[in-house]
């Protein structure tokens, strides 16, 4: 008997040139490390992107591009991320069913992912990310790669401010000329992102000039950064002098790329105190924000998140937000017995809230352990008491929230990054069952990954909108279990800072 031919290769023609993808068992087909921009290296270091010149003959696109720059906490994220050396660090994914041109109105629509990683970290090359799922249910899936670290968002007096939101909009650039080529429908472009890859779509949501780029967003756990300009310029200023050079790009780019990724983190190490107090002390630094991020320059990015959805920008984009219940609460789980002698809401108090906020927070997770609680708190603060202002600020423009309880088996928390796979429906990839445990229930990732498919196809995910009280909220939980009140800890907060805000 004569062996199989191998899978036909399908080819599809963009604007730079022909790319040769893989086709899979299941029929779709994978189209990876496409560049849609130059290498951002040599004299294109700290500058705009500059789109990917034609090529001649056919680009394999079989393998994943390179993968932007690393630090060393990326090796132990929840996420599997590999980390592939290179120089040519600006591609997109594709993952399709259809790989043709889409002609007479018959394009699929569209999602384009954003990766997470605290803008210092994070890989589009995940198993995680892979879209065969979503082309499963008509669902044409792209996913990016940006400059990270200094590289993408330090601020520098001679060069472009944001050039890693700069990579973002190129990208997007490069979806709507090329993505019909895949079977996609450019006017059916959802954006989304987790973690600091959700703190981006909402960053690109309110920027001006990229509204036209896409339309609709999901944001997965976002934490915006909305640096401010003086914090940006000091911030530059201190790591030049860490380094011994010049706060000039010529100044940054005399550094080796591995010394400028160790030293952006210089003053982040943390202090030697060990005990629980001081521990919970500690994280009174942690405000919501991050220091190295997209910067607020006045110019591309205008103003803040907040400030742009009360001015209304993205307003005509549905919206869906959530997060997990438990997003930052890893630290603590695995250390319940080191606060088992502190009371939950003296913890809270420890970790930066009056005594009288403090009681009323601790009250919303009874009989739960302190460590349980402080790590409930810290993910409130960082993640899920912004979601809250933002349904009020976008008052009655579309939006929909979803709070997201699973308990892992291995953790016994919803930790940062849990849905990720349940989003994807990718359960059967093996990394999940070391982050999920054993049998994770697939009729989860069927309602979560059905509301993303619902939300790309239609602008609906499938609940009723959340209104600016947060009256609707979908929880997303195993099958049979116990209600839980969405955003309970993160209305306490919420609500205090509303009162904080009258009072000033």
């Amino acid at each position: 008997m004569a062996p199989e031919s191998p899978a036909p290769r399908p080819i599809v023609e963009t604007t730079a040139g022909r790319v040769r993808g893989t086709t899979r068992p299941d029929g779709s087909t994978a189209f990876l490390g496409i560049p849609f921009a130059e290498p951002p290296f040599g004299e294109r270091r700290f500058q705009a992107p500059v789109p990917k010149a034609p090529w001649d003959g056919v680009l394999d696109a079989e393998t994943f591009g390179a993968t932007p720059q690393r630090k060393a906490l990326a090796e132990i994220t929840t996420i599997p991320e590999p980390s592939i050396p290179g120089d040519s660090t600006l591609n997109v994914n594709v993952f399709t069913p259809q790989p043709r041109p889409a002609t007479g109105g018959d394009g699929l629509p569209v999602l384009v992912w954003i990766h997470g990683g605290g803008f210092v970290a994070g890989s589009p090359a995940s198993p995680w990310y892979d879209g065969r799922a979503f082309n499963r249910d008509g669902v044409v899936t792209v996913t990016v790669s940006y400059r990270l670290g200094f590289d993408g968002f330090g601020w520098l007096p001679d060069a472009p401010a944001n050039r890693g939101v700069l990579d973002w909009i190129l990208a997007l650039e490069w979806v709507r000329d090329n993505i019909s080529a895949f079977g996609g429908d450019p006017t059916q472009v959802t954006i989304a992102g987790q973690s600091a890859g959700g703190g981006s779509v909402m960053t690109l949501l309110t920027i001006p000039s990229a509204r036209h780029l896409f339309d609709r967003v999901m944001c997965v756990s976002g934490v915006p950064a909305d640096v401010p300009l003086a914090d940006a310029r000091a911030r530059t200023e201190r790591l030049a002098e860490h380094l011994g050079v010049p706060a000039t790009a010529a100044g940054l780019a005399s550094v080796s790329e591995r010394e400028l990724i160790e030293a952006q983190g210089f003053e982040l190490v943390p202090g030697g105190a060990d005990d629980a107090e001081s521990v919970l002390r500690s994280m009174t630094s942690m405000n919501g924000r991050l220091g190295l991020g997209p910067v607020v320059d006045g110019e591309l990015i205008v103003d803040t998140v907040e400030a742009g959805l009360a001015a209304g920008r993205g307003a005509d984009k549905p919206l869906v937000v959530g997060a997990t219940r438990e997003e930052f609460a890893g630290f603590f789980s695995s250390r319940l017995d080191d606060f088992a002698e502190l009371e939950p809401a003296g913890a809270v108090v420890l970790m930066g809230a009056s005594p009288a906020v403090a009681e009323e927070y601790a009250r919303t997770s009874p009989g739960e352990p302190t460590g349980i609680v402080a790590g409930r708190y810290l993910s409130d603060v960082m993640f899920r008491a912004r979601i809250l202002p933002w349904l009020a600020l976008r008052g009655d423009a579309p939006t929909w929230a979803y709070d997201f309880v699973w308990r892992s088996a291995v953790t016994g928390i919803a930790e940062h990054c849990l849905d990720v796979p349940f989003l994807f429906d990718v359960l059967d990839d093996p990394d999940v069952t070391r982050v999920a445990g054993p049998n994770p229930p697939q009729e989860l990732a069927d309602r979560v990954h059905g509301a993303a498919v619902s939300f790309v196809r239609t602008g609906r995910p499938g609940w009723e909108t959340s209104g600016r009280l947060a009256e609707h909220v979908e929880v997303f939980d195993a099958a049979g279990a116990s209600p839980v009140e969405p955003f309970a800890g993160a209305r306490v907060l919420a609500q205090a800072a509303r009162t904080a805000a009258v009072g000033r």
